[in-house]
């Protein structure tokens, strides 16, 4: 067990160093905070997932900072390097390539065993492309899911958002572009034409776009408009609507009744979504509770 108190540092060895976990803009370099420039200039180094793309950065701050590689491919081995140079007492920052590092970046495993080791990490907060989607894109905020990137494969992609069919809450997705139109096809396999969906793409760029409307509409203009797709994109697809008592009531009625005419549970379910205008895969769970 560990307890981090900023006022005390209770369990925390303030002899060894420290780790920033620091936010840096999606688009707008504008967006960096003050705390998060102060932070870059004073530490030693910057562990980034592109180091290319994080000079470029620095170098537009007139920041000069060693640059130490942590992508999803050398993250479990760099760690251990990165936990040896903050035991010796140095002061260290990791960046993503945009954003807040860990949502959906590298980070987890070093971030982790530093817990562990009970080394200093320190949150420096900023951009999000999951936060700023979800604050302008006009569907229910009080709840939400952070779902990230979808599996690259088709069924396993379907699976997924399948068993998302009946969550209540604000779904948010991110998505690449040679995926968009693929992905926008499957939202529409596992979510029928008319479910809700905002679609963010280019967030605090220059060519900034939100698309509101059913997934199908989505997915039209999309397909009829190729020349955006283009950058990244953020889905915020809403959830489910709470199934009306007495549709849940006639659901169960209906099922018994045909579980008494001994008919397969997948023919039972098929039945019972298309009179009652419910979900395959929800009556389907429901039917093997009641059998």
């Amino acid at each position: 067990m560990s307890y981090q108190d900023k006022s005390e540092y209770t369990s925390i060895n303030t002899d060894q160093g420290k780790l920033f976990i620091v936010a840096t803009p999606i688009g707008n370099l504008k967006d960096i905070t003050l705390r998060a420039l102060e932070v870059l200039e004073s530490v030693d180094w910057v562990a980034a997932e592109d180091t290319r793309h994080s000079k470029k950065l620095l170098q537009h701050y007139g920041l000069n900072k060693k640059l130490i590689s942590l992508h999803e491919h050398n993250e479990l081995e760099r760690r251990n390097e990165l936990l040896a140079l903050l035991n010796a007492g140095e002061q260290g920052a990791l960046i993503s390539d945009a954003g807040t590092p860990l949502i959906s970046d590298p980070g987890y495993h070093l971030v982790n065993l530093l817990r562990q080791e009970h080394i200093q990490v320190e949150p420096i907060p900023g951009p999000s492309a999951m936060i700023a989607a979800l604050s302008a894109a006009g569907l229910p905020t009080d709840r939400f899911s952070f779902e990230g990137f979808l599996p690259a494969k088709k069924q396993k992609r379907l699976h997924v958002l399948e068993g998302l069919t009946q969550e209540s809450r604000t779904m948010v997705f991110y998505e690449s572009p040679h995926r968009l139109l693929e992905s926008l096809a499957t939202f529409v396999a596992a979510f029928g034409n008319d479910r809700e969906i905002v679609v963010a793409k280019e967030l605090t760029k220059q060519f900034e776009l939100f698309f509101s409307g059913t997934v199908e509409e989505a997915l039209r203009f999309f397909e009829t408009n190729a020349d955006k797709v283009r950058g990244e994109f953020v889905f915020i697809l809403k959830g489910a609507e709470a199934a009306e008592p007495n549709a849940i009531t006639d659901a169960d009625q209906l099922i018994q009744l045909l579980l008494q005419q001994a008919l397969p549970v997948k023919q039972i379910s098929e039945i019972v979504a298309a009179h009652l205008g419910l979900k395959k895969k929800a009556v389907y769970q429901r039917v093997l509770e009641i059998k």
